[in-house]
């Protein structure tokens, strides 16, 4: 949310420099996530002087153009050549001189540079309104006053409002914030605990009067539930035109395009008192009436960006006399009701509307307003007559006009304000500190909470209705803690802390293996468990039926849990890739979720992703690709380090892989790991290879640290490593050459390990070639020639035997 400083102060009559405000707003909860400045006229005429035209003659070389010589007010008068066809001497212009920057509509610069057009040398630029952000006219170059000296600056001519905007990450519960009265309201509450007392500057609607009754319309409430409060008036003998400059500064300076002076003071009152409004076309509102009023399912209606869209029968609307919709209520207007250049009246609206209804319905379009935002948060029910004289006022002062019927104000049941009991008790443990009581007196005077009784044990109070997150105890205990200042609690030196001895605790093993994947260059991550519905497609594994679907989703990205903690991992993955992070270790803790028909399914996985090279970049590392073999030596390292061994290896039935296994401790499936396949990786768009493993945590869980530890002595005899490069079908897996192995030599074989394979032109169609070492040891004494040769000997027979290999 923007927040426009020099706005700001036309409520609080503040002289601190935006940057120490700022600070404070931030520790008021308001976080200030940057301070920008913002120029009425981009570059603020920065280098424009009023120039005063000596002479102007045709261009030898062009017909369109003329050489002209200014005077700047220097002494030396300038040639200029200049295409405009109003140019003449004796004019009085704005020039550019050279080094001067200049933008276009888009606020992209180009710089004024000394040049030849057509063989004539030219030292400047005489500009047209456009050219300096002054307007939109192109016809010609802007003429000035005759009265204004050559030489003096084009910034001391034209009236430029510089500003700070902050930019403010406001969270959900602070709809009162929504405003710059908002703002300006926490603002003070903040200045006078620094004992700084100030006042609140509201403005005055007391001018707001009615002129005649010559137009009226009868408003009806038929939903009061999703319309507690509906106000609404006319005005005519309007103009709509644009608006004043201090009102379009104001919009732009927030990052609004002014409209026309209708529209725009509709949403200055907006962003100003946080109260939205809308103005209707009064010629076009048919029957007589404003029908407040859902609609049958179905039903078009066309809004203002010229989408037809069906309605709902519980979205709330705006309705002529004859039942046609004027207005999705609190969310939209309708294209064939709104304010245009033809407009000479209006039917102004100004409502509170059910948060909860607006909410709905603004997800069930797709559709996210300035207005939708304040309704769905909640505004204040008792400012909306009030907010609707500011704008009365401010249109008959932009637009002329005059009020032509009185206020129809409908609200039958009267939104009353919280009462909260506060417990200074409970305000001490909560906080654990003790705040002065005339502090927290002082403090909610500040937030203008009204006192209904004091007592020595606490306070009785009345919230204001704006402050809608503020309906507990726990709540006026956050206010004042927000506005006392976090920092300025006294706290204790004293550590407390118990001990509880547990012989299994989930928790610590995810610590344990968490600490242990980071020694290993991993990074953790957390990803969000809603999801696109459509990742379902990817798989066969996936089934769409079995998703858990969100009722109000926030977008169609977030319609479902996920199924699976791939794809959400995968968009973390071409994240970093976009970003040149191109060697990627990632692990991730989190739940899978499923409907199926004897109901819902939530499950725990511990996920891990591999791409690109092992280690980052670094001089004194030789970069080696990850690959299947690495990811499952991690894998492995894992289980082992839960006492998960004996694992059965199987060729995986996951479609998600193109190469994969899974390990397993008898029936119970523990992890699947491979390499992601291309399909997959191409609907992210990420074009190198990933490996993924994806452990059903919960399996861990039950089988993991069963295995007792057994403590045996360092052998004192010496091992012999040997190798053999075995030529094979392609079809041969490495757990089939690890199996044979232990099973031809199970006393003196203690490690088979696979440290390379090659597959390529050299090799005959169908045959891969396997390099495998054998760890051989005796516990008792040291191994002879002889004797090694035999296992060597025995090994090689049973891969020739069972798997058809042969020695390279």
């Amino acid at each position: 949310m923007k927040i426009s400083y020099n706005w700001l102060k036309q409520f609080l009559k503040v002289d601190w420099e935006a940057e120490k405000t700022g600070e404070l707003l931030t520790d008021l909860g308001l976080e200030v996530e940057g301070i920008e400045t913002v120029e009425s006229i981009k570059g603020s005429l920065t280098g424009i002087v009023v120039g005063k035209v000596l002479t102007c003659v045709q261009h030898p070389n062009a017909d369109r153009l003329k050489v002209t010589t200014v005077d700047l007010g220097n002494g030396e008068p300038m040639q200029i050549v200049c295409g405009a066809p109003n140019v003449a001497a004796g004019q009085t212009v704005p020039v550019a001189t050279i080094g001067t920057m200049l933008y276009d509509d888009k606020g992209e610069g180009f710089k004024i540079k000394k040049g030849k057009i057509r063989g004539e040398e030219s030292f400047g630029m005489i500009c047209a309104e456009d050219e300096l952000g002054l307007g939109s006219s192109h016809e010609g170059i802007l003429v000035l006053d005759d009265v204004l000296v050559a030489g003096t600056l084009a910034s001391e001519v034209f009236n430029i409002e510089t500003d700070q905007v902050f930019e403010i990450g406001l969270t959900p519960n602070r709809a009162d914030a929504m405003s710059h009265l908002g703002v300006a309201r926490d603002l003070r509450a903040g200045l006078m605990q620094n004992d700084i007392q100030i006042e609140l500057i509201s403005p005055s609607v007391s001018e707001f009067h009615v002129d005649d009754r010559t137009l009226k319309f009868d408003v009806e409430i038929e939903d009061s539930e999703k319309a507690p409060r509906y106000v609404g008036v006319t005005i005519s003998g309007i103009t709509v035109k644009d608006s004043p400059e201090w009102i379009q500064n104001k919009l732009k300076a927030i990052g609004l395009t002014p409209i026309n002076n209708i529209v725009d003071v509709t949403n200055y009152v907006l962003h100003s008192l946080g109260q939205p409004l809308h103005a209707f076309d009064a010629a076009k509102i048919k029957g007589g009436k404003v029908l407040v009023k859902t609609l049958a399912k179905g039903t078009k209606f066309m809004t203002l960006d010229g989408v037809e869209r069906e309605l709902h029968e519980e979205d709330l609307m705006i309705c002529n006399g004859n039942n046609e919709p004027m207005c999705i209520a609190g969310v939209f207007g309708g294209l064939n009701s709104g304010v245009t250049e033809n407009t000479t009246s209006i039917f102004l609206e100004s409502a509170y509307f059910n948060p909860v209804s607006i909410r709905k319905t603004a997800k069930r379009h797709a559709l996210n307003t300035d207005a939708s935002f304040r309704f769905e948060r909640g505004i204040d029910p008792n400012s909306v007559k009030y907010a609707l004289k500011r704008a009365v006022n401010l249109i008959l002062e932009v637009a002329g006009g005059k009020v032509s019927s009185e206020i129809d104000d409908l609200y039958p049941i009267k939104i009353e304000d919280f009462q909260v009991f506060l417990s200074y008790e409970k305000m001490d443990r909560l906080i654990g500190s003790e705040i002065p009581r005339e502090t927290v007196k002082n403090i909610l005077a500040s937030l203008d909470i009204k006192f209904n009784s004091v007592t020595d044990g606490g306070l009785g109070l009345t919230v204001p209705s704006y402050r809608v997150d503020v309906n507990r105890e726990a709540d006026v205990i956050e206010e004042i803690l927000r506005v006392y200042g976090y920092n300025n609690v006294e706290f204790s030196h004293k550590l407390n802390t118990s001990i509880s001895f547990s012989e299994f605790n989930a928790v610590k093993i995810e610590d344990v293996i968490s600490n242990q994947l980071i020694s290993q260059g991993f990074n953790e991550t957390m990803a969000n468990s809603l999801t696109k519905a459509d990742y379902v497609s990817l798989t066969e594994m996936l089934n769409e039926e079995h998703n858990v679907t969100i009722l109000n989703p926030l977008s169609s990205d977030l319609g479902v849990m996920r199924q699976s903690l791939l794809f959400s991992g995968l968009e973390s993955v071409i994240y970093n890739i976009n970003r040149k992070n191109n060697s990627l270790k990632f692990f991730e803790f989190g739940k899978t979720y499923h409907k199926y028909d004897s109901g819902y399914s939530e499950q725990k996985h511990l996920t891990l992703f591999v791409s690109g090279n092992r280690a980052k970049d670094s001089w004194n590392t030789v970069q080696k690709t990850s690959d299947f073999f690495y990811l499952k030596g991690i894998v492995t390292t894992l289980l082992l380090r839960l006492g998960i061994n004996k694992l059965k290896t199987t060729p995986t039935k996951n479609d998600i892989f193109s190469e994969g296994i899974t390990l397993s401790l008898g029936k119970i499936k523990l992890v699947d790991l491979g390499v992601v396949k291309r399909p997959i990786l191409k609907e992210f768009g990420i074009r190198q290879e990933v490996l993924f493993a994806d452990f059903n945590w919960e399996n861990i869980l039950k089988v993991g640290g069963r295995s007792k530890i057994k403590v045996s002595k360092l052998s004192k005899f010496q091992a012999v490593k040997r190798d053999f490069a075995l030529l094979l079908d392609k079809e041969i897996t490495f757990s089939e050459i690890y199996n044979l192995a232990f099973q031809a030599e199970k006393n003196f074989l203690k490690e088979v390990d696979l440290f390379d394979v090659y597959e390529g032109d050299k090799l005959e169609e169908g045959k891969k070639s396997y390099a495998v070492s054998f760890l051989i040891q005796d516990e008792n004494k040291t191994l002879n020639d002889k004797q090694i040769d035999k296992i060597m000997q025995k090994l090689q027979q049973t891969f020739e035997k069972n798997v058809g290999a042969t020695l390279r």
